[in-house]
């Protein structure tokens, strides 16, 4: 009766052994800025008939550091009791982290964006807590914030469809025009 309490925890160590090194992700979740492609040269890159892409404007990103420099040291009196403290003076710098730059993505074609595919968007991302108004199959202003949210978590941030959203909503199940 013993060994199957080790038995169980040989084989649970076991598996455990087996899952793959790293951070783990949350099943079904693509990493949209694996999609991104960045040029050099205006226009959507080359690709294959039938592919459709989108791009947007990726935000500058800016680091503001502050630091603390000691401008006049404390002092004391013989006996050792501090006459004055210390006295610092905040210094504050930006820093540009990311350049603000124009990416291109793969998305649905636009004739597929249809009042009944958005309403299919609008109702995924209801069913996903991020869009919570009536389903209007119209890409307003609510469908965009949304959509820029459930991209938003995955890498990608824009309120135009990518591929890649589309696929891991159940939107779309084939990659038409891929190369």
């Amino acid at each position: 009766m013993r060994t199957a309490p080790l038995a169980l925890f040989g084989a649970v160590f076991w598996l455990a052994a087996c899952q793959p090194a790293g951070t783990p992700q949350a099943p079904g979740r693509a990493d949209l800025s694996m999609e991104l492609v960045r040029l050099t040269v205006p226009g959507p890159p080359d690709s294959a008939q039938g592919a459709c892409w989108a791009s947007d404007v990726t935000p500058m990103v800016i680091e503001t550091v502050t630091d603390q420099i000691m401008v006049a040291d404390e002092r004391r009196d013989k006996a050792g009791k501090r006459v004055s403290p210390a006295v610092f003076l905040s210094e504050t710098r930006q820093k540009i982290v990311q350049d603000r730059e124009q990416v291109w993505f793969r998305s649905p074609c636009p004739q597929e964006m249809t009042v009944e595919f958005i309403a299919s968007l609008q109702r995924a991302l209801k069913a996903r807590g991020l869009y919570v108004l009536p389903l209007t199959g119209q890409m307003d202003a609510p469908t965009r914030a949304a959509l820029r949210r459930f991209q938003a978590e995955r890498g990608l941030e824009s309120d135009r469809l990518s591929l890649g959203a589309a696929r891991e909503l159940g939107l779309v199940t084939t990659d038409q025009g891929r190369r």
